[in-house]
C-alpha cells in the first residue's frame, strides 16, 4: 500500500464555525508534515453508514496539526462539522498533486485568486509565497460573509475583496475586480469551475501562467474508480486525467472548459 493511503488515527483539537456554514477544524495528526500547497486528505467518518471517505483541502499544517476548513454541503460534513474537541477521526493522505514550486518567486508578483470554499486552500499557498519572498496580491470572493481576512493579511496587505451581494468590498465577482488592476507575474486560483475557467481566458490574453485547483465531486481519492476526471490538453491531444491523483492542480491554459 502506497504511504499517502495509509490510514491513520489523529485527534481533533478544535472544531470551530467561523462563517455561516463554514467550519474549520483543527487536528493533531503527524500524516501532513510535508505538504504541498493544494493538497488534501481523506477523512472517514466513523459513521458508517457514510463509507465513502470525504476530501478536504488541507489549509494549513505544521507543528503536528493540520488545519481544515469546509463548508457543508450534505450529510457527511454536517456530521463532520459535530465533532467535539478529542474526538478520535481517521484520515489519510497528503493526497494529489499541489502547487508547484518549481519557479523562483521571489520579489515576483504574484496574484492569488479563491472563491468561496476555494478560499482556505490558499492559506498554506500565502505562507509558502511569502517564505519565498513573493509580492502577494489575493483576491477573495464572497456570496456575502467573509472570513479568513485576518489571516491572509498577516501575509500582505494587499488583500482585496469582491461580495456578489456587495456586502463587503468590490460589488461583483473577483475575476472582474482582478482584471480592473494590474497584470502580474504569475496566477494562481482555487473555486468554481466558471471563475478558473473566466480567469483561464484573461491570463490567455494576457500571455500569463496561471495555476488551477479543480474542484471535482471525488469518490475514492486515489485515482482508482476515475469518477473525477477532467480533459487536459497534452501535446496535439486531449486526455483525461484524474483531479484527485493527476491534479488537483493544472496549468488553466491546459484545461478543457467544457
Amino acid at each position: 500500500m502506497e504511504r499517502d493511503r495509509e490510514i491513520v488515527m489523529g485527534t481533533v483539537n478544535r472544531n470551530t464555525k467561523i462563517a455561516e456554514g463554514v467550519y474549520e477544524i483543527v487536528i493533531e495528526t503527524e500524516v501532513c508534515k510535508t505538504f504541498i500547497p493544494g493538497q488534501f486528505v481523506n477523512i472517514y467518518l466513523s459513521d458508517k453508514s457514510m463509507l465513502l471517505p470525504r476530501p478536504i483541502s488541507i489549509s494549513d499544517a505544521e507543528s503536528g496539526f493540520i488545519t481544515l476548513i469546509f463548508k457543508i454541503a450534505g450529510k457527511g460534513t454536517e456530521y463532520l462539522s459535530a465533532y467535539p474537541e478529542n474526538h478520535l477521526i481517521k484520515l489519510s493522505g497528503p493526497l494529489g498533486n499541489g502547487f508547484s514550486f518549481e519557479n523562483d518567486y521571489k520579489n515576483k508578483q504574484v496574484a492569488l485568486v479563491a472563491g468561496g470554499i476555494g478560499i482556505p486552500p490558499m492559506v498554506g499557498l500565502a505562507k509558502r509565497l511569502k517564505e519565498q519572498n513573493a509580492v502577494l496580491n489575493i483576491f477573495l470572493g464572497f456570496q456575502s460573509g467573509v472570513f479568513l481576512l485576518e489571516k491572509f493579511r498577516e501575509f500582505t496587505q494587499n488583500v482585496f475583496v469582491a461580495t456578489n451581494d456587495g456586502n463587503l468590498g468590490f460589488h461583483g465577482n473577483v475575476v472582474d475586480l482582478l482584471i480592473q488592476g494590474k497584470v502580474y507575474d504569475e496566477y494562481f486560483a482555487c473555486g468554481p469551475k466558471a471563475m478558473l475557467k473566466s480567469l483561464s481566458e484573461y491570463t490567455s490574453k494576457i500571455e500569463r501562467n496561471v495555476h488551477v485547483s479543480i474542484e471535482k465531486r471525488m469518490g475514492c481519492g486515489y485515482g482508482a474508480c476515475l469518477g473525477c476526471t477532467c480533459k487536459i490538453r497534452e501535446g496535439g491531444d486531449i486526455v483525461r486525467k484524474s483531479v484527485c491523483k493527476q491534479g488537483p492542480v493544472f496549468l488553466g491554459k491546459e484545461v478543457v472548459w467544457d
